[in-house]
């Protein structure tokens, strides 16, 4: 059973004001846009991502689960990262299940003000056991800059 937890229109606004300053260079507590490109329409479509860096890795976490953008960066294996003027291409990398409850709780521990309520139940004081849990239900991305 996939899990997406659907924004309401106060987080759909809120999102829109995020990525619109993250899109223009503004970071708000690591957001960043992401613009990838549409499974099905072809059309570049972005969002705002939190961008995790861990041991010189960059990873971008989906709280809300098997959301239209995580769907579309697995078509296409690519992504765009980064305010206009500076976006790169980078290939993403699915993180198997095994290996997601360290990042899950580096994650929680630092955007939960921002995603309680949308990481399946999880809070920095998950259990490892709960975070293996959940970890098949939140889509975590390893980035590699292309270019």
């Amino acid at each position: 059973m996939t899990r997406y937890d659907e924004p309401g229109p106060v987080a759909r606004a809120a999102n829109t004001l995020i990525r619109w300053l993250a899109e223009h260079g503004v970071s708000i507590a690591g957001s960043t846009a992401l613009r990838v490109r549409g499974r099905r329409s072809g059309k570049l479509r972005s969002v705002v991502v939190n961008l995790m860096t861990v041991d010189g890795h960059r990873y971008v976490v989906a709280p809300r689960g098997e959301t239209e953008w995580v769907r579309n960066a697995r078509a296409a294996g690519v992504v765009e990262i980064g305010p206009r003027r500076r976006r790169r291409t980078a290939q993403i990398a699915e993180i198997p299940d095994d290996a997601k409850p360290t990042l899950l709780k580096r994650y929680l521990d630092r955007w939960y003000w921002e995603v309680k309520g949308h990481m399946a139940d999880l809070t920095p004081k998950s259990s490892a056991e709960q975070l293996r849990a959940a970890a098949p239900h939140i889509p975590v991305f390893a980035l590699v800059e292309t270019s």
